[in-house]
């Protein structure tokens, strides 16, 4: 039988396994569409893949020369793509497997800060602190399209795959045709700027209906994907390290998770903003990455440490 994810679900999840195997913070993860695994990149520059049916870690895999942050996985098995963290800014396209890069993606020149694939193709979106926006697709080491910005971005493609958001400086977010995106942005909202912290994420609910904005703040967004109207913001989560805290859907686009600096998780209730619990991990550092699988009902939670977590208890409680 499946569970519904309602309040007193939420509340009952634990911590079901607990993985060290980095020696460093774990700065980005991404679970595979299926949700049966999940992978993991660190400053300790590996790559780490689990397993979340078994609750085991599959594979490690260390980028040493280039570091990684920002992995993602494609759509083919066993391959993912990471920004750099050391030589260069290049976006690289890896073989899990046999541990092989497919192909390089050169082009920008400054720190990527955002990147994220299609949900519908083997194409993705990149973003760096030198302003730009670009779009590739997989099979080409040339960047298809090449946005100028005029200040610090972030993006996030909607469900479909057939815009993409990019916000822009902290305080406008611009929506793209994917068709015909060189002819500019359809629709512009503007927010008000961003005075304490940078915007530093992106998310569509899998609805498609809002965007969720992280920042690297104490604070979190959330705008009416259509009309750019603020819905709700989210506070009471710690950051006094200005990293960018992650804040990630439910599945069912009902609940705003998001880490903290103390360790913790914090879940709110998307439509009405009532927090509905702090979920405690012993995390014994920052939680900056946290997120809900696509397909199993788990959540993931990442320090240095990363934690899986169950709900517990009868579902009738």
């Amino acid at each position: 039988m499946k569970m519904k994810l309602v309040d007193h679900v939420i509340r009952s999840f634990k911590v079901a396994k607990v993985f060290r195997e980095n020696t460093d913070k774990i700065n980005s993860i991404d679970f595979s569409p299926s949700g049966d695994t999940l992978i993991s990149c660190s400053e300790d520059d590996q790559i780490v893949i689990y397993d979340c049916e078994k609750g085991t870690q599959m594979r490690t895999v260390n980028s040493k020369k280039y570091g990684v942050d920002l992995i993602h996985f494609t759509h083919a098995k066993n391959t993912a793509i990471h920004s750099s963290t050391k030589v260069d800014d290049t976006i690289r396209y890896l073989s899990l497997h046999d541990n092989k890069y497919i192909r390089y993606f050169p082009g920008h020149t400054k720190k990527v800060v955002s990147l994220c694939i299609s949900p519908v193709e083997d194409t993705f979106l990149s973003g760096s602190l030198d302003k730009t926006l670009r779009l590739w697709d997989l099979r080409s080491p040339n960047c298809q399209g090449l946005m100028h910005l005029s200040g610090r971005p972030v993006a996030a493609y909607d469900p479909e795959g057939l815009i993409f958001a990019a916000g822009v400086n902290s305080e406008s977010i611009k929506l793209y045709d994917l068709r015909s995106f060189d002819k500019g942005p359809f629709i512009t909202f503007k927010l008000s700027q961003e005075k304490e912290c940078d915007w530093t994420g992106l998310k569509f609910s899998r609805d498609g209906k809002t965007i969720l904005i992280s920042t690297n703040g104490s604070i979190i967004r959330l705008i009416d994907a259509f009309h750019g109207t603020p819905l709700q913001t989210f506070t009471g989560h710690l950051n006094n390290k200005g990293i960018p805290i992650e804040a990630s859907f439910s599945p069912d686009s009902q609940f705003v998770f998001s880490g903290s600096t103390d360790g913790r998780v914090h879940v709110w209730n998307a439509e009405t903003g009532y927090k509905v619990c702090v979920l405690s991990a012993d995390h014994p550092g920052p939680v900056q990455c946290v997120q809900f699988n696509p397909k199993y009902m788990m959540l993931a939670s990442a320090c240095t440490n990363m934690a899986f977590w169950l709900p517990l208890g009868d579902e009738n409680a």
